[in-house]
């Protein structure tokens, strides 16, 4: 495990330290300089220590993997560096004390990607630790560690990875990331939600930096922001992750190129793609992505598959990007003639018939829909009379029983889907047809909570205990804050539902409330 505590003292008191000069020697400047529009600079002076948005790494294949750091001195104020390209080092080892350097080299922090740097290692060995770091001249980042994944036929026995969404900066601590990055992993999965867009709240237990963010500049210091928290740079530092987003990263809600704000410019598609432009550009910046996701104006490639052996392949949606507007209005509501468009869509058409062709071709034990939001039917209204989500798949019925549909007929093997958004854990069997109970089950659907949106939250609800007969399919529900563990095998699956006892201060605790396996072969989820 990553030694939480050394990491934590070590961010502080690198951050701690101002007024440094930094010299890289003029080895590399100039000649690496020549790649670029300006010129690599081999001296620049910061106000302050430069990684202060730490580590991180991500999209681990079998012999390569992404590892990323930003140079930010002033992180909330625009990053605090000079529009000058600066050169960082890098370099990987088999060892936490990086005595055994296996890879190494320099990579370009531009201006143009706010001195993000994203470097692809390659040559690597498959299912292996590595520790890296980033230099700049004399100055050091923290040393994180990572993963490969197995190759892609191997025979793997155990594989153990976590999902979380839904970080809230001003609504919580980031406490489940503290023990998270202590948990015995190969991997975290955030199924989006990173960050919030929306101004600042008073008496809340943190607060936003600004208001409603709309500008570059905005969204690259509210990542900044959230990725000053030392529990969620202890996680990133910890393990390789998978990202997709959800709403928030841009706007709530959004639906392609249509915004949720009624009566405003943004309202106008043309001005809201500008938004979206600029909030892809920032997302790309700060997360450990593979160049082929690099934003190209409002359009970002953000759906991809990563296999582990021949135990797990991960199939990662983008149900934002493509999707059509919400039906009825978007809201909770009763079904309206919108629902039954055959000609709405989630994923968009393309992404649609990429993921059946990744079911149908996939030779893994279990596929890993990793996405947003929740894909059983849930009917919210107790008793007579019946409302749905229209944000979710149940607003999308042509997608949601396309899907179903495939599951049943060509029966890929232990389809389980990962999803967050709701800030609740849920359990739930996929049927083939939810208003008959006893129609097959198809696949399973774990939801984890959030690390801290909506606050402390609660074991239970009396509002979604009295509906929850009316969707037998649903097999767990708890509103508490944390995350899902999950260990699978070649036979079982289990998730471990991991609950806080309150985000709102720093001390809160850590449980198991709940664990659910599902068989191999068998679709449907039973209580461990």
């Amino acid at each position: 495990m990553l030694d939480y505590q050394n990491f934590e003292r070590f961010l502080y008191s690198r951050i701690k330290r101002r007024n440094l000069i930094i010299g890289a020697g003029v080895l590399s400047g100039l000649a690496i300089a020549n790649q670029f529009n300006q010129r690599a600079i081999a001296q620049v002076s910061f106000s302050s220590y430069p990684f202060t948005l730490g580590v991180a790494s991500g999209e681990p294949y079998p012999t390569s993997v992404v590892l990323w750091t930003r140079l930010a001195p002033d992180p909330l104020n625009g990053g605090g560096m000079p529009s000058v390209n600066v050169p960082i080092r890098w370099e990987v080892a088999t060892d936490p004390n990086l005595k055994n350097v296996v890879a190494k080299g320099t990579e370009i922090a531009i201006p143009e990607l706010a001195h993000s740097v994203r470097v692809v290692v390659n040559a690597l060995k498959p299912n292996t630790l590595y520790w890296y770091r980033f230099i700049s001249g004399t100055e050091e980042s923290p040393i994180g560690r990572t993963r490969t994944a197995p190759k892609p036929d191997s025979d793997l026995s155990k594989f153990a990875f976590a999902f979380v969404s839904c970080q809230h900066y001003e609504q919580g601590y980031y406490t489940a990331y503290k023990y998270l990055a202590q948990e015995d992993l190969s991997l975290v999965v955030h199924t989006g939600d990173y960050i919030y867009e929306g101004g600042i709240t008073p008496n809340r237990p943190r607060q936003h930096n600004g208001p409603e963010i709309k500008t570059l500049e905005d969204y690259r210091n509210r990542h900044a922001l959230y990725k000053t928290d030392s529990n969620l740079q202890a996680t990133h530092a910890a393990f390789p992750w998978i990202v997709t987003w959800d709403d928030h990263e841009v706007e709530n809600n959004y639906a392609n190129d249509i915004s949720e704000v009624d009566n405003e410019p943004d309202q106008d598609p043309e001005v809201f793609l500008q938004r979206r432009a600029v909030a892809y550009q920032a997302y790309y910046e700060h997360m450990p992505l593979r160049p082929f996701s690099k934003p190209e104006g409002p359009d970002m490639q953000l759906f991809r598959r990563l296999s582990f052996g021949n135990l797990a392949t991960f199939h990662v949606l983008d149900t934002r990007q493509y999707r059509t507007d919400q039906p009825c209005g978007d809201g909770t509501k009763e079904r309206c003639a919108e629902n039954f468009d055959s000609n709405a869509t989630i994923t968009g058409k393309r992404q649609e018939e990429w993921l059946y062709q990744g079911l149908d071709r996939s030779k893994a034990r279990w596929n890993i829909l990793a996405q947003q939001v929740i894909v059983a039917q849930r009917d919210l209204t107790p008793g007579e009379g019946a409302t749905f989500s229209m944000d979710k798949w149940d607003g999308y019925l042509a997608s949601q029983k396309r899907l179903l549909s495939f599951l049943e007929q060509r029966k890929p093997s232990n389809p389980v889907v990962l999803t967050g958004d709701v800030h609740s854990n849920w359990a739930i069997d996929l049927k083939a047809d939810f208003d008959k109970p006893e129609s097959a089950t198809v696949g399973s659907e774990f939801v984890c909570t959030s690390i801290s949106s909506g606050g402390d939250g609660a074991d239970s609800s009396a509002a979604v205990e009295a509906y929850l007969p009316d969707n037998p399919h649903i097999k767990f529900y708890n509103g508490q804050r944390g995350y899902v563990r999950c260990v699978i095998t070649p036979e079982t699956w289990q998730s471990d539902f991991l609950v806080l006892s309150d985000v709102t201060t720093q001390s809160g605790t850590i449980s198991n409330r709940a664990s659910f396996v599902v068989e191999n072969g068998h679709p449907g989820i039973q209580k461990a």
